[in-house]
């Protein structure tokens, strides 16, 4: 896990621990009897959300005025992946737990440009079913003011606004709810169900496929980018034709066509263009959208040069066809059976294209 990356933490198998299993080691840890001392460390004090550039779902709030209530906040920015696995706990906990005294905030803390837009903020929140109260935190104060450095981070204060439990990364969904159980019963909270939430993902939510995910998140702008393997050298923030290249190793790419390669992402000039990429997981999911907002980006996607068929990921059909629409996280493949070494192709048939980052699954 990296600074500003939505880093996995894969320790136990958290991530695909059941509702049952597993958790007796927990309990004697996060589940305390009223005037035991204390099994959570205090922390510091929850910090201010006085950098947040707006709200949704909420007014402002304040640690002030959340004294009482437990806290839990979630730093998250729609496109990263490892948050969209988070995403269904943190939910069900919202849901849950609110009307005991439960106050779950997400933290909207951008990675990528686009997503210091508010209007797109506000429709991915609805995309995802956040209805919790939202901190904008489009010029990161709220990030800062946490020393936060991860996508997904989760922290915990109890009702005197103390932090008493971190996690960064998905997994660990046992113990961050016992956690909340327990600072809830410290708050005086009555008739807490000790039993934890089942949760039924869909679409970008399905955990990983940790046993066979070879392939890592992977930037396409200049300078932020591993296993580029063009046979011409990249080119700093300016128009360049890259050819076709010869073949890639596992998890190389390569961009073909006119491209800049720019600080940002790496932008279509002229059409076609494609991006390849040789990986190894289940999921094939990229961060794209057009540059010009309100227009479309037809592409086409081939997996192992052939039509992707029934491994089409939800945003192209099964002969790989989709169109670019909004600047987003979008599944290109969701494969089923044996997982082994592909070749994924994206061609875009229009110019005007941008792509961020890859992510697997």
């Amino acid at each position: 896990m990296s600074d500003n990356d939505g880093g996995t933490d894969h320790a136990g198998g958290a991530a695909t621990m059941s509702a049952r299993s597993g958790t007796s080691l927990f309990r004697s840890f996060a589940h305390r009897l009223a005037g035991d001392a204390d099994a959570l460390p205090v922390e510091g004090l929850l910090p201010s959300f006085d950098g947040a550039t707006g709200w949704l779902n909420s007014a402002g709030l304040t640690p002030e005025g959340l004294r009482g209530r437990v806290v839990l906040i979630d730093f998250w920015t729609y496109t990263c992946i490892n948050w969209l696995r988070t995403a269904p706990y943190v939910r069900a906990w919202d849901a849950k737990y609110r009307d005991q005294g439960l106050t779950v905030i997400g933290v909207h803390t951008p990675e990528f440009g686009f997503e210091r837009n508010l209007e797109n903020v506000v429709a991915q929140s609805r995309n995802f079913g956040v209805e919790f109260p939202i901190a904008v935190d489009s010029d990161y104060g709220v990030w800062q003011a946490f020393a936060n450095h991860f996508w997904p981070a989760l922290y915990m204060a109890d009702a005197d606004g103390r932090i008493r439990y971190h996690h960064f990364g998905e997994g660990e969904y046992a113990m961050a709810e016992m956690v909340v159980q327990q600072l809830l019963l410290e708050a005086g909270a009555l008739g807490v169900d000790p039993d934890l939430v089942s949760v039924e993902p869909t679409g970008f939510e399905v955990p990983a496929d940790w046993r066979t995910l070879r392939s890592p998140e992977t930037y396409l702008a200049y300078g932020r980018s591993a296993g580029f393997a063009s046979p011409e050298r990249a080119r700093f923030n300016e128009p360049r034709t890259y050819p076709e290249p010869s073949r890639l190793g596992l998890n190389e790419w390569a961009p073909s066509g006119t491209w800049t390669l720019a600080q940002h992402a790496a932008v279509l000039n002229d059409a076609p263009g494609r991006i390849a990429f040789r990986f190894q997981a289940r999921d094939v999911n990229l961060v794209m959208g057009p540059a010009a907002r309100g227009t479309s980006v037809p592409f086409r996607v081939t997996l192992d040069g052939a039509a992707p068929g029934d491994a089409h990921g939800f945003d192209v059909d099964d002969q790989g066809n989709g169109t670019l629409a909004d600047q987003r996280l979008y599944q290109l493949i969701r494969q089923t059976g044996t997982i082994r070494e592909r070749l994924v192709e994206i061609d875009f048939l229009d110019a005007g294209a941008e792509a961020y980052c890859f992510t697997f699954g």
